[in-house]
């Protein structure tokens, strides 16, 4: 297979598909200009790291392989990454060779946001997959460990350009009959997009009712996040799902991770919550910008969510430019493989407390700062009535209410 060398760039909110620019790979560097007609219209699709302009713009290779963020932020990592590999590897196609705009061809039109990717390399899977979960749960494990299976093509249509670690589809789900199928590209009626969860093997049993019932408390804690909910496999096994918050039927919005947004390398991160505040309050222009950012700081410090990198926040962008800080995601118990918080607190990682929250808010002159702070620790400290009205098991509940306890 050859490389591909240039890419069309579009962004397609509703029915118009409007051309951004063109991606050229020369040699080991990555170039891109955006059409003349697009700076015209005046949308900042990366308003921090690339700044509408007539130049010809080059990213650093370091940290997403000489792509601006923006459009790394279309590349799958950790389990759509794998997918992809595997099924390329399958056809016979060397992974090693695949470069950055290989990945984004093969993205094409089906990536997260309103980002576009022409020519786009077509996945000739016909392969008929149901959505059963319990199954695509046996068969995500499968690819995990390595298991040869003859459905990863179908399975990376379904799952492939999402992010994340965990193994997950995207689906159309109808609240009314509850059928879920695959996505397509005209959404039918009475269908919405959502992205479903499937547990790793490091991760307990009961994982997605323990994500329920912190979505549950993040919810009460006054955090806007996707509706969500638990989905059951034949076999009863809960899955956890959510509402996909860069879709509003078949019109799309622009999403920018804070780590493409900033070019922070996620996986090893030294921003800080106070960058993200900044960082959203440019966006907003709106000073409770601030406000949402210390409510999710405080939420991950009490309910112990250290797995806070900068991949788990994000920000859209709606079809008249207007910014806003996304839905908060990914919000579950977690110790990070390291231990310590991704994102610091006031520049504290290892054991951040209602102190440094106060210093962020301080700093920022958030004059609600405290009232925020234990509205969300009087939330997290009711974990036992979450846990329970959530189905999580005795075990995890009490683990999990040891660990919460020390925070009070």
């Amino acid at each position: 297979m050859e490389s591909v060398e240039k890419l069309n760039v579009s962004i397609q909110f509703n029915e118009e598909e409007i051309a951004v620019g063109e991606l050229v790979q020369d040699a080991k560097n990555i170039y891109f200009k955006y059409h003349v007609d697009f700076i015209k219209r005046g949308l900042e699709i990366s308003p921090i790291k690339l700044k509408l302009n007539s130049l010809i713009n080059k990213a650093d290779p370091i940290p997403f392989e000489g792509l601006f963020g923006v459009f790394a932020d279309s590349l799958p990592d950790a389990w759509g990454k794998l997918l992809l590999d595997r099924s390329l590897a399958a056809r016979g196609v060397a992974v090693e060779n695949i470069n950055a705009l290989d990945r984004l061809a093969y993205i094409g039109g089906n990536g997260m946001g309103a980002l576009r990717y022409k020519p786009q390399i077509a996945n000739d899977s016909q392969l008929a997959f149901k959505v059963e979960l319990d199954e695509i749960a046996k068969v995500s494990n499968q690819i995990i460990t390595g298991v040869a299976t003859n459905v990863l093509d179908e399975l990376y249509r379904l799952g492939g350009s999402s992010g994340g670690a965990r193994p997950k589809i995207l689906v159309a789900y109808n609240p009314i009959t509850e059928h879920l199928m695959g996505v397509e590209k005209i959404l039918p009626n009475d269908y919405e997009h959502w992205l479903i969860k499937f547990p790793a093997s490091s991760d307990r049993p009961d994982i997605a009712n323990i994500e329920y019932a912190y979505y549950k408390m993040a919810l009460d804690a006054g955090i806007e996040m996707s509706e969500s909910k638990l989905f059951k496999g034949l076999s009863g096994q809960a899955y956890f799902g959510t509402k996909r918050f860069d879709r509003n039927g078949s019109k799309c919005l622009h999403l920018h991770s804070a780590a493409g947004m900033m070019h922070d390398n996620f996986r090893l991160s030294n921003i800080d919550y106070g960058d993200l505040m900044d960082c959203a309050f440019r966006l907003e222009k709106d000073v409770r910008a601030y406000e949402k950012i210390l409510r999710v700081a405080a939420f991950n410090v009490f309910a112990h969510n250290r797995d806070d990198h900068s991949k788990n926040f994000a920000f859209l962008m709606d079809a008249s430019g207007i910014w806003k800080v996304a839905p908060a995601y990914d919000l579950t118990f977690s110790s990070s493989s390291h231990g310590m918080h991704s994102t610091t607190v006031a520049r504290e990682s290892k054991n951040p407390t209602k102190k440094h929250l106060m210093d962020l808010g301080d700093y920022f002159k958030i004059k609600n700062a405290s009232k925020i702070i234990d509205e969300v620790q009087a939330v997290v400290n009711n974990w036992n009535w979450y846990a329970a009205s959530c189905e999580v098991s005795n075990e995890s509940k009490k683990q999990i209410e040891k660990v919460l306890v020390s925070k009070s």
